[in-house]
Parts: C-alpha cells; sequence; structure tokens
C-alpha cells in the first residue's frame, strides 16, 4: 500500500495532502469536496484532480488545512493535493506545469510587517510634529 504525503502553503495558509489507494473519495478537513462551500472554493480544488483524469479516480485524499483565510486555505490544498499527485506519477508535472505553474510553485509573497510608530498600515509614513 503506497501512501504519500505533500505540503502546500499561501500566505498563512498551511495544507498536507495524503494520498492512499482508494474509490476517488477527497476529503478536506473531513468534509466531502462536494460540500465544500463557497462554489469558487471547491472549483480550485478540484482543478489538479481534473488534469490528472483517470489516475485521480483510484486514490482517496485526505487534507488538513488550517491557518488564513479560506482562499488562501483552497490555494495551500490545491498546491498540496497537485504536488501529491505528482510524487504519485511523474507523468503529471509537465501537464501540471504547462496549465498553471502555481499548481507545484508555491507563491512566496508574504504579509509585510507594521513599522514602529505607525498607527494605520504597515507603509504608513510617520506624521511630522513640526508643521
Amino acid at each position: 500500500m503506497k501512501i504519500i504525503i505533500a505540503a502546500g502553503k499561501r500566505k498563512s495558509a498551511i495544507a498536507k495532502a495524503t494520498i492512499k489507494p482508494g474509490k476517488g473519495r477527497v476529503r478536506i478537513n473531513n468534509k466531502l469536496l462536494a460540500v465544500i462551500e463557497p462554489k469558487i472554493v471547491q472549483m480550485k480544488l478540484q482543478e489538479p484532480l481534473l488534469l490528472a483524469g483517470d489516475i485521480a479516480k483510484d486514490i482517496d485524499i485526505k487534507i488538513r488545512v488550517s491557518g488564513g483565510g479560506y482562499i488562501a486555505q483552497a490555494e495551500a490544498a490545491r498546491l498540496a493535493i497537485a504536488r501529491a499527485l505528482v510524487k504519485y506519477n511523474k507523468k503529471l508535472e509537465k501537464p501540471f506545469l504547462e496549465y498553471d505553474r502555481h499548481l507545484l510553485v508555491a507563491d512566496v509573497r508574504r504579509k509585510e510587517p507594521h513599522k514602529p510608530n505607525t498607527s494605520k498600515s504597515a507603509r504608513a509614513k510617520r506624521q511630522k510634529s513640526y508643521r
């Protein structure tokens, strides 16, 4: 029995995907993919599965995701699923990269830290007191 584990990150969301032989079920935090709301998140998670085709029908995928917002969680889970599928079958790497590079390569952008002595955003200029 071949079990494969892969991880994905997006902003502060972290996802871990586990693949094992099965009947094509996909669970995200113990919820079936079909009941995930909103629909845009569900479609994002289905992209690597649709590109994989018949390969995805003989395996069960379990994803644990935490942190971040629901879109960042979806992106992290999508990355983890795609990486796990590529580990499972190396032939999927080329179609994934041709379709969307971010299926296999993480987006490294992170939130900018707040600056000292500012009350608003990370790039706010400090107010002058001598004007």
